[in-house]
C-alpha cells in the first residue's frame, strides 16, 4: 500500500485537532483519540474493526482499530481527547453548520467538556504532563494523587480506559507532534517529549497513527487555538 503524507491545514487546540486536506492511506492502527472523518467531496473508503466502509462520514471511537484505504477527496478529520469530548460531541459539532474549519472549530469550542469524575485523576494527569520531558515515575504520579500504585492503575484503567504506561506514551506522542509542528527537528521533538530517541518516537507514531512521522507532519500549515 502506498502511504502518502498528510497535506493541508491543521488547527490544534488543547483537547482537539482538526485536519483539513489530503489524507493518504494508512496501516491499520488504533489511538486514544476519538476520530471523526468527513469528506468534502467524493466518499472515502476506510476499514473499521476489520470491516470496510465507503462513506462520507465515519466516527472512530477511542482505541478502535482502523485504516484509511482511499480518500479521493479532501477530508475534514477531527481528533478529540476522549476524557474531554465524547463521540456525540464530535458529531454534534460537525452537524452544527457548514463543514469548514471555522464552523467546526467554533462548534467544538462551544461543546461542554466532560468533567473528570475523580479529582485525584486531574492531579495525576497534571503530574504526568509535568514529568513528560524525562522519566515519568508511576510512584511520583501516584504520590501527587495521594494514591497507592495499585489504586492509580485501577483509576486509570477504569476512568481513562488505559493503563498508566500507555497513557504516558500517548501524551508523549501528542507533545512530540506539537513540537514538530512548531518547527523542532524529529530528534529534538523526541527528546523534548521524553522518548529515548527519534526511532522510538517514529515507531510510536507508526503504531498509533499508521503513518511515518517524517513524511506526515512537514506538509501541514498549522494554526494553534487557545
Amino acid at each position: 500500500m502506498q502511504h502518502d503524507s498528510w497535506q493541508g491545514t491543521l488547527w490544534l487546540a488543547p483537547d482537539f485537532a482538526i485536519l483539513h486536506g489530503a489524507a493518504g492511506a494508512t496501516d491499520s492502527h488504533a489511538h486514544y483519540a476519538h476520530q471523526l472523518m468527513l469528506s468534502t467531496g467524493a466518499p472515502f473508503t476506510a476499514e473499521l474493526d476489520g470491516i470496510v466502509h465507503t462513506a462520507r462520514h465515519l466516527l472512530v471511537e477511542s482505541l478502535r482499530p482502523h485504516a484509511i484505504v482511499a480518500a479521493p477527496a479532501p477530508l475534514l478529520t477531527i481528533y478529540a481527547e476522549p476524557q474531554r469530548l465524547g463521540g456525540a460531541a464530535l458529531l454534534a459539532a460537525a452537524q452544527a453548520g457548514a463543514p469548514t474549519l471555522d464552523h467546526v472549530a467554533a462548534a467544538l469550542q462551544a461543546q461542554p467538556r466532560e468533567p473528570l469524575p475523580d479529582h485525584r485523576l486531574r492531579r495525576a494527569l497534571d503530574q504526568v504532563d509535568a514529568l513528560l520531558s524525562g522519566k515519568v515515575s508511576a510512584a511520583a504520579v501516584a504520590g501527587a494523587a495521594h494514591l497507592s500504585l495499585s489504586q492509580l492503575e485501577r483509576l486509570f484503567s477504569a476512568q481513562l480506559g488505559l493503563p498508566v504506561r500507555r497513557l504516558v506514551l500517548w501524551r508523549r506522542l501528542r507533545l512530540a507532534i506539537r513540537f514538530i509542528l512548531l518547527g523542532s527537528t524529529l530528534t529534538d521533538a523526541a527528546h523534548g517529549a521524553g522518548f529515548a530517541d527519534a526511532a522510538h518516537f517514529s515507531r510510536t507514531m507508526r503504531s498509533l497513527f499508521g503513518v511515518r512521522a517524517d513524511r506526515s507532519l512537514r506538509q501541514l500549515d498549522v494554526k494553534l487555538l487557545d
